[in-house]
């Protein structure tokens, strides 16, 4: 089967690398919609390259200077978002804009009867309950794009929740893993951006490096495949082939390896449940010769301590952790924050936040305002 995809946040890493999914499969895969910020000039030769007929461009100067194609309706803003979501020939949405703006288009494509393939992690972070409540309401498949919980879901194949023991995902342990703890204070944005196995995006790269990528995966497992906080744990493993593995009530271990691209987990996503043949390469066990894990440092680098107590408690606390990090996280960009005041900034909004169980969307979207804000006070107070 061919399936109609639309790809939010068409312009960025994950984006780029399913256009080259698509050209790989074009058989099994057709573009239909793009959407991107403000990458005007990329997006239009998206579209020209794939001939799609919507576009979306969020930033209102970006879309006042696209020039569109012949035949192709340029959308507009958050509300874009959601005309593209809900496009009636689509079958599948690819969720990958960075933060809590997908997740509008998100519940709108699932409430449209779409599946959607999530590789933005704060969907179901911010709102995992909601998301997954209104999924099985609808029938829909949710479909994980994010190497590591595309690994579990190849590993799991349909079993039920009751006989996993744990989820073990795997962490490269970003570009600090053996650094000293009392050097962290010295990091720099420059090293913090040489992530050693992936080429990501900026925000995502220093999550690597923090292990807040690693916590927000762990809140996003609970909810994707229906565990509680305490079956998710995490493992470094340095060479980033393994990509995650569950271990079963009987002992048993599956494991899902492959060479370290993200193409691998967006075609079976596309594909889902059938394979195809690509041109990707495959992995060369003679060549790879080990693979090392290891415990992570937990005391070091708090961010899985952090995640793991947000995943437990639920309710708007998970918002309130990731939008804490991304203003952190953009002031370590700017040279406002040290590299280890980005978790004491997440952890003391964590600390004046009064949760609010089973949130609606508004008190989710409310919550993430909050911790920013209150983010964005705390880094003023707090030397660079």
């Amino acid at each position: 089967m061919r399936k109609k995809v639309v790809i939010l946040g068409s312009t960025g890493s994950i984006g780029t690398s399913a256009l080259k999914v698509a050209r790989d499969i074009p058989e099994r895969m057709e573009v239909i919609g793009l959407a991107a910020h403000r990458s005007h000039e990329a997006l239009t030769q998206q579209a020209a390259e794939t001939g799609v007929r919507h576009v979306c461009l969020t930033d209102p100067e970006a879309a006042s200077q696209f020039r569109a194609p012949s035949g192709t309706t340029l959308h507009e803003d958050n509300d874009g978002l959601v005309e593209l979501a809900t496009l009636p020939e689509a079958d599948l949405v690819l969720i990958a804009i960075v933060g809590v703006q997908g997740l509008r288009p998100a519940l709108a494509a699932i409430e449209a009867g779409k599946d959607i393939a999530v590789a933005s992690k704060e969907i179901l972070v911010a709102a995992g309950e909601a998301v997954m409540t209104a999924a099985k309401r609808k029938g829909v498949r949710i479909l994980p794009v994010d190497s590591e919980h595309n690994a579990i879901f190849q590993c799991l194949e349909g079993r039920d929740s009751r006989e996993v023991s744990r989820l073990i995902l795997t962490a490269s342990g970003g570009p600090f893993r053996t650094l000293p703890a009392a050097e962290l204070a010295n990091v720099t944005v420059e090293k913090a951006l040489k992530h050693p196995t992936w080429e990501m995006g900026r925000k995502i790269t220093i999550d690597s490096a923090t292990l807040f990528n690693k916590g927000l995966e762990m809140i996003e497992a609970r909810w994707l495949f229906d565990v509680e906080m305490e079956r998710v744990e995490v493992i470094v493993h340095p060479q980033s082939i393994v990509h995650s593995m569950v271990e079963f009530i009987d002992g048993s271990v599956l494991a899902q390896l492959s060479t370290t691209d993200m193409c691998f987990p967006i075609q079976y996503a596309v594909t889902w449940p059938e394979r195809v043949p690509n041109t990707l390469a495959p992995l060369d066990f003679a060549a790879l010769a080990r693979l090392d894990f290891e415990a992570p440092r937990v005391d070091d680098f708090p961010a899985l301590r952090l995640a793991r107590r947000a995943g437990e408690l639920g309710g708007t606390l998970p918002a309130v952790l990731n939008a804490a990090n991304e203003i952190a996280v953009e002031a370590f960009l700017g040279k406002r924050l040290s590299f280890p005041a980005i978790w004491e900034t997440v952890a003391a909004v964590m600390a004046a936040h009064e949760n609010i169980a089973h949130p609606v969307l508004d008190e989710i979207l409310a919550a993430d305002q909050w911790a920013r804000d209150t983010a964005a006070l705390v880094i003023a107070e707090t030397p660079p």
